[in-house]
């Protein structure tokens, strides 16, 4: 593989104004494409084999004139202090807000609170349910302002008027701005890494063409693939960054080929044959985790999953070959104007016969160069293996401990914030109708063509009435064919409480003799019963997908490393610091630790998803670090070094490129958490804080000190496997090679640095033994 992209990376860089102009106008062509294409359709969450989608399908086809799928709002009306909304002067008010509501654009129509029953029992308060003709995002403006002026005239004549429902629209403070916070963070850490404007501009620039593709792709095809424009939002976020982070390794390893004297097109040969392989393992790492989404069995998370590997996909394919054509332009001019200086005085020494023949300028001073951070690090980790290994492992497993604590929902009004009117709706509900009326149950019983649905849902009500949680069933909804009815069940519990869930349970459990009873089938839905089997879904589907994804990252590993240790330690690795990441989750969002700060409005369960969508993605993103960091570590072992020596090297030359890039990795998802929706929010966050950990405690500590421990058995491959699996090169050990390294330029270096740790492998050696 190294040899082919290196043949790939030097075709590249010699026909680079093809290269370039064929990606640009392919980011054009997308681009026109997806702005000629249809609307995107609008979010649709199902779940296919659940109960409560079977009932959902069930009630659209028997009651399409109750769009079970178009949005609803809730207003509620308390009347002035001292007063009853059943006085005659407040429900004439409320009658002219019913009408008022009723004119409305999309309206499908509105439930009257004195005929629906809907009046607490105290007289204080009352609620008018309106349907729409259509879901939440497809609700015009002139239909939310509708429903604003309505309540905001009633509100004028002093009664308390709030709405609930997925009709209201949410207000927007920032939004939209999560990227650009992204890609300023990203730019400022790479001119601090690379000290030079055009290397910092390269990765930003072929990222954002790469996310401008992906997402305009997904644009283009939402019409046809049915992909909503929240789909693109995932592979937005993943493809800013790893975009970013793979641009940004062939690009320092440009830079070091160029320092040890190589010609700029050899350089991006090579860069690209060594680095670029590492990119392409690293890549196909994320895309197995993305893509392993599929088998959670939920369209939304799939077409999420699937977008956003296609576009890692072409991170991977840019960074191959647009980087370097890039390259091909920038030349020396990637350097530093220190570098290009002190390459240029070296050139000058050798050409005046002030260099011996076959040293280098660098050889001859490499006992005067101070050791970089990584390599002072590296030393250090080395010396002190098991206290490391101890504070890193104790550590991430002390933030961990709040994951034991885990609560899996998803997010409902009494999450919102407490100013908003959805949250003052649910209060008030609350208050004067019980915590259950905020998640009612539908269950729906259908006889199957006959048309005794009433008398079998009078049965159905009354044994439902008797079950213990059960605060009121409300009389049966027949449709006019006479064959399905549907009964409210109100709960005595809210709806994210876990005695709500065991509720659904328990009358899931007697619907069987119920339709024994009845000739009919009962199945239980609504907005908590689709919460409560979401949430049942990904927990059945968490360890299949986990097994999936490490599995075949573990065989991917394997192929890269040669080795069985080192692809285990990295899994177990990445284990621990997603432990941690969802251990600061459930601190923060659920219990409510720094809320202030991270933006918090109000502490909840996590999201169902959460755990499964970090997995899926730290997984990829942790192995990207992996496959970076020791990819090194193997391509310096191959070639000769000790064990000790090229932990040493793989940090001297890729530790300061990683944390980078982890810092890179960090701010792009950390913009996210400015975002108004819950979820981006809690994603944002969580991809953050576990790329941190995975990065810095992780790869930064815990590997190299179990690699010290492990010593040359961390490169360990039984020899019937070793022959089984087919050789990648990813270190380009056949590469080098074929290019004859002893005669680069570079050689010299290398032979010094070797001698120069003579002395500290020594000391070393009684460590690893």
């Amino acid at each position: 593989m190294a040899t082919f992209l290196y043949k790939l990376g030097r075709l590249s860089f010699r026909r680079r104004r093809y290269v370039a102009l064929l990606w640009v106008l392919l980011l054009g062509g997308i681009g026109y494409a997806s702005s000629a294409a249809p609307a995107p359709p609008a979010d649709s969450f199902s779940m296919p084999g659940t109960d409560s989608q079977k009932a959902f399908d069930l009630l659209d086809e028997r009651f399409p004139a109750a769009s079970a799928e178009g949005a609803t709002a809730r207003v509620v009306i308390r009347a002035p202090e001292g007063e009853k909304i059943t006085d005659p002067a407040a429900k004439a008010e409320v009658n002219q807000l019913v009408a008022a509501l009723g004119k409305g654009p999309q309206v499908a129509g509105v439930a009257d609170p004195y005929k629906a029953n809907a009046v607490s029992k105290d007289g204080t308060t009352a609620y008018a349910s309106v349907t729409y003709k259509v879901i939440s995002t497809e609700l015009t403006d002139k239909t939310h302002d509708a429903l604003t002026d309505a309540t905001d005239k009633t509100r004028a004549e002093g009664f308390t008027v709030e709405t609930g429902g997925d009709a209201v629209q949410a207000e927007q403070e920032m939004g939209g701005s999560a990227e650009l916070i992204g890609i300023a963070v990203s730019a400022v850490v790479l001119v601090i890494t690379f000290g030079s404007l055009i290397a910092a501009g390269l990765p930003l620039l072929t990222a954002i063409i790469g996310v401008g593709i992906g997402v305009s792709g997904i644009a283009a095809l939402g019409s046809v693939l049915n992909l909503s424009g929240t789909t693109s939002t995932l592979a937005m976020m993943i493809g800013l960054a790893v975009g970013i982070d793979y641009a940004l390794f062939i690009v320092s390893r440009y830079r070091a080929e160029i320092a040890e004297g190589r010609e700029p097109e050899e350089a991006a040969g090579r860069a690209t044959g060594t680095a670029g392989s590492a990119v392409v393992f690293a890549g196909l790492t994320v895309i197995v985790a993305l893509a392993g989404l599929s088998v959670v069995n939920i369209p939304m998370l799939t077409k999420m999953g699937l977008a956003a590997a296609a576009t890692v996909a072409i991170a991977v394919l840019i960074a191959l070959t647009m980087i370097p054509a890039l390259l091909g332009f920038a030349g020396k001019r990637a350097l530093r104007r220190k570098d290009r200086k002190n390459l240029k005085s070296r050139a000058d020494s050798k050409d005046r016969g002030l260099t011996k023949p076959g040293a280098t300028h660098s050889a001859t001073d490499a006992k005067n160069t101070k050791p970089n951070l990584g390599t002072r690090w590296a030393r250090l980790v080395l010396r002190r293996p098991v206290t490391v290994l101890l504070i890193g492992v104790l550590g991430l497993g002390a933030v961990a401990i709040p994951a034991t604590s885990l609560e899996l929902g998803l997010p409902d009004e009494g999450t919102s914030a407490p100013d908003t009117t959805q949250r003052k709706a649910y209060d008030l509900l609350s208050e004067s109708f019980g915590a259950g009326f905020n998640g009612p149950l539908m269950v729906t019983v259908d006889t199957g063509g006959t048309k005794d649905a009433a008398a079998a849902a009078k049965t159905v009500g009354t044994s439902l009435a008797k079950v213990d949680g059960v605060a009121a069933v409300t009389p049966a909804s027949v449709n006019p064919a006479g064959d399905t009815a549907i009964i409210t069940v109100v709960p005595t519990t809210g709806p994210s409480d876990h005695k709500t869930e065991e509720l659904v349970k328990t009358i899931r459990s007697q619907a069987s003799g119920l339709e024994a009873d009845t000739k009919s089938d009962v199945l239980v839905t609504g907005q908590t019963a689709m919460t409560i089997d979401f949430s049942q879904t990904l927990d059945d589907a968490l360890l299949p997908y986990l097994g999936l994804v490490v599995g075949l990252a573990f065989l991917l590993l394997m192929l890269v490393f040669r080795s069985v240790l080192v692809p285990l330690k990295a899994a177990l690795g990445f284990l621990l610091s997603v432990a941690a990441a969802l251990g600061a989750v459930v601190a923060v969002f659920q219990w409510g630790w720094l809320a202030d700060i991270v933006g918090v409005d109000q502490p909840g369960p996590i999201m169902s998803m959460m755990p499964i969508f970090m997995i899926g993605v730290v997984f990829g993103l942790a192995m990207d670090y992996e496959v970076f960091l020791v990819t090194r570590m193997r391509e310096a072992y191959v070639h000769g070094a000790r064990p000790a020596e090229a932990v040493v090297t793989g940090f001297k030359h890729g530790g300061r490129v990683v944390g980078a890039a982890a810092v890179i990795m960090i701010s792009v998802f950390s913009g996210f958490i400015m975002e108004n929706d819950d979820m981006i929010k809690m994603m944002g966050f969580g991809l953050a804080i576990a790329v941190f950990f995975d990065a810095f405690v992780v790869r930064m500590a815990i590997v190299p000190a179990v690699l010290a421990l492990l010593g040359k058995s961390a490169w360990w491959l039984p020899r019937w496997l070793n022959k089984l699996l087919p050789n990648m090169d990813v270190e380009g050990e056949k590469l080098h090679k074929t290019l004859a390294p002893s005669s680069s330029p570079a050689a010299e270096d290398e032979d010094e640095d070797r001698n120069n740790d003579e002395e500290e492998e020594r000391e070393l050696e009684p460590v690893r033994g």
